[in-house]
Formats: structure tokens, sequence, C-alpha cells
């Protein structure tokens, strides 16, 4: 008898997994690990900088350049579970920093990029 299915194994195991987290992944499997959102299009240069910092790294990070509030940019970011989401403003841009906050409305606060990059290096060895 030959059996053939529309989904494998491996499909179904991840269909599962997704179901199973609510598509709530750790930080290693996300596909997009941090956000990063411009207060407004003046940002955007130094938004750039950081997604380029990032990615250096091999950091999966996503640039946010939609003309929107700040507000319906974290709330997309929170829907779509990204882990991380750097804001960045007038203050971040003059401090050379960034403002982190979490898929689950946590502020972290101020910190530079450098320290926030191995704070999540740390987080994804541990599970490696």
């Amino acid at each position: 008898m030959i059996h053939f299915a529309l989904m494998g194994s491996i499909e179904r195991f991840l269909s599962v997994y997704i179901e199973h987290t609510a598509g709530i992944f750790p930080v290693w499997l996300s596909p997009v690990q941090v956000a990063i959102l411009s207060i407004s299009d003046k940002h955007i240069d130094y938004a750039r900088k950081v997604k380029e910092e990032l990615e250096k790294q091999n950091i999966r990070t996503q640039l946010d350049r939609e003309n929107r509030t700040i507000g319906a940019k974290i709330r997309e970011s929170t829907l779509q579970k990204i882990p991380y989401m750097i804001i960045i403003g007038d203050k971040e841009v003059q401090s050379e920093q960034c403002s982190v906050r979490t898929r689950e409305g946590k502020d972290l606060g101020k910190m530079r990029v450098n320290e926030f990059i191995q704070e999540l290096k740390s987080q994804i060895e541990k599970f490696q």
C-alpha cells in the first residue's frame, strides 16, 4: 500500500509546536529576533547603523520605516511576536544608545548597542 500525505512528519511537528507555543518562539528560533522602530524619519540613519551592527553579529533584524505612530509600530511588532524591539528617538540618537523593550511589554531601559548584543548573544548561546 502506498501512503501519501499532504504534510510530512517534520511539517506536522512544526505545526504542533507552533500551536503549542502560540507562535512565541525562543529568541534563537525566532525568524526576526529584533525589530528596530524609529520614532520619525529623521532617526532612520541611526536606525540603519544599529541594524548593521546587529547583522554583523548574525542577529536577524527588521527595520520598520513606515510612517506610523510609534504605538502602532510597537503593537505590530508585538502581534508578530518579535522577542525584542529597539526604539530610537532623539534621546537615543544623541546618547548613541537604544531603548529596548520585550514582546511582553517589559521596558529594559536604555543601553548601548554593544551591551544589548552581548546580552542577546548570551541568551542565544544558552540554547545551542
